[in-house]
């Protein structure tokens, strides 16, 4: 028996923002538009649907937001959703304003929720967007690479200060539990010395013996790119100089790796994924998540993309630390 054409889906966007969902949104506006799908927008994430702020979007809201970084539709953490009572009365809320699809732009917890959501009868379909790159079903998500991209150029002038003083510099880039940002900034900007979350060992003094070795070899700075998942870049800096007596500086980019017009690839690829989500409401689907994989758009049960296991690649680990020597 097939499943009655869907009339109405929402689309939220929830945690962290990331440079590439306000074309993620578009592309469920219009995609929804162009199968003769309503679409609702429900501002602050899960938090807006329990407190109800939603509104109608059409083809004309969504103009001119492919380029612009954030969320239009704004994005809010809700303690209330993570419990029972707040899910069921998001759920409730859904139904109430004729909602019977949902897209879900965001993080893992972002689809922890979502899946909840789904138990209750909602069709929902997770779209990755974040600029950690640590969802593991997918080979990409929204906002990576203008991230990857935004802190490669701010590693680019560190590096041009640090050279004119002969400094080394520790730099700090965003990333949570993740080092994809770090991994990626370091091989791009040529570090002496990545330092991730999955493989540091916080063995300061291999770091100090690093330095001095490529003193006394000619070199005049020394780039350290480091995790945020490590953090303490304003401590380990005071501790390196101390011990090397090269002059060193923490630098933590923060929240810039966040903003900013979208690249390219996140404008293209956050567009396929919000209309392949879509689709997937549209043919039926729900509690599953929209991936990249293998040069195809593909989608996964939430439980089972939550349940990956994401590493870092060894072949990347390996070239990195050959290239910097």
């Amino acid at each position: 028996m097939m499943a009655s054409k869907i009339k109405t889906i929402g689309v939220l966007t929830s945690g962290g923002d990331a440079p590439g969902m306000n074309a993620a949104i578009r592309a469920v506006v219009r995609m929804a538009i162009s199968k003769g799908i309503n679409v609702k927008g429900i501002y602050q994430g899960y938090k807006g649907l329990l407190n109800e702020e939603i509104t109608d979007l059409n083809a004309r809201d969504v103009s001119d937001t492919i380029s612009k970084g954030g969320t239009f539709l704004y994005t809010a953490r809700s303690s209330e959703f993570r419990t029972p009572e707040g899910q069921k009365r998001a759920a409730e809320n859904c139904r109430k304003h004729g909602i019977e699809g949902l897209v879900v732009i965001g993080g893992d917890g972002s689809f922890a929720g979502a899946g909840k959501l789904a138990e209750l009868g909602i069709n929902t379909i997770g779209v990755p967007g974040t600029i950690d790159l640590d969802i593991a079903c997918t080979e990409y998500t929204i906002g990576f690479d203008t991230a990857v991209n935004t802190a490669m150029d701010a590693i680019d002038k560190v590096r041009d200060t640090s050279t004119s003083h002969e400094r080394c510099s520790i730099i700090e880039v965003m990333g949570r539990r993740a080092g994809y940002i770090a991994l990626w900034c370091g091989i791009a900007n040529g570090a002496e010395d990545i330092l991730l979350p999955e493989t540091y060992d916080y063995d300061e003094q291999k770091l100090i013996n690093n330095i001095i070795d490529l003193r006394r070899r000619g070199k005049k700075h020394h780039i350290i790119v480091n995790a945020e998942g490590n953090g303490h870049s304003a401590s380990m800096a005071r501790r390196i100089e101390a011990a090397t007596g090269v002059e060193t500086r923490a630098t933590i980019l923060g929240h810039m790796q966040r903003g900013g017009s979208p690249t390219c690839k996140d404008r293209v690829y956050a567009s396929m994924m919000g209309a392949y989500a879509v689709d997937l409401l549209a043919d039926g689907k729900s509690n599953r998540v929209v991936g990249y994989r293998d040069g195809d758009w593909v989608d996964f049960d939430i439980a089972q993309a939550l349940a990956m296991q994401k590493t870092i690649p060894d072949y990347m680990l390996r070239v990195a630390k050959a290239l910097s020597i």
